[in-house]
């Protein structure tokens, strides 16, 4: 199974933020990008990629431990920018990005020795993920329309481990189903599970 350990944004900055890139849907040329759907907003921490059914246990485990290292942190949706020259088009985030990178490089870590094959490591850079391009496109007025956009401050209190089924249809604009297969709680209280 595709998996990632993620941070997922509560229900009603979601819903705020879908209002404000509604409005960058109505930007001209905004159809030649294909929007991620709402169910696909997060923030990736470590992306495992495939991994074997009989390796979720231990990864989990991990993680939760991983989690109960973690105390809550403090985070907001804010700004935006690009990846590949807008073939990716996010937005990112504010408060207390110092834990959000730990907690990252622990998911990565739990990952790793859970015996997934993580690949090279690379520089942590959060982002949530509104819009993609196959090719090159020109996302100047999309990232300063989101420069002054700011969601409320929440509170960050667990960690998901997040199975992506992705399309199989070949239908244009089908998205990735996104599905937590594993939540826990962050800090040293109550166990969460999965």
């Amino acid at each position: 199974m595709r998996l990632f350990a993620a941070v997922l944004p509560p229900e009603d900055v979601t819903r705020e933020l879908a209002a404000e890139v509604a409005g960058l849907r109505s930007l001209a040329g905004a159809d030649a990008l294909r929007w991620t759907g709402v169910p696909g907003w997060h923030f990736t921490l470590a992306f495992y990629g495939e991994v074997d059914e009989d390796v979720v246990p231990e990864l989990s485990a991990r993680l939760e431990r991983a989690a109960r290292r973690t105390e809550p942190f403090a985070l907001a949706v804010c700004g935006g920018g690009q990846f590949g020259h807008g073939r990716a088009l996010w937005v990112g985030v504010a408060g207390e990005l110092d834990v959000l990178r730990l907690l990252a490089e622990r998911a990565e870590a739990a990952g790793r020795k859970a015996g997934v094959e993580m690949g090279e490591h690379r520089h942590y850079k959060p982002h949530l993920t509104v819009a993609r391009s196959r090719d090159a496109f020109e996302v100047r007025s999309y990232v300063e329309a989101l420069d002054a956009y700011t969601s409320r401050t929440w509170t960050v209190g667990d960690l998901a481990l997040v199975r992506s089924n992705l399309p199989k249809s070949g239908v244009r604009g089908e998205q990735p189903r996104y599905e937590v297969v594993g939540r826990w709680s962050l800090g040293p209280g109550l166990r969460g599970g999965g």
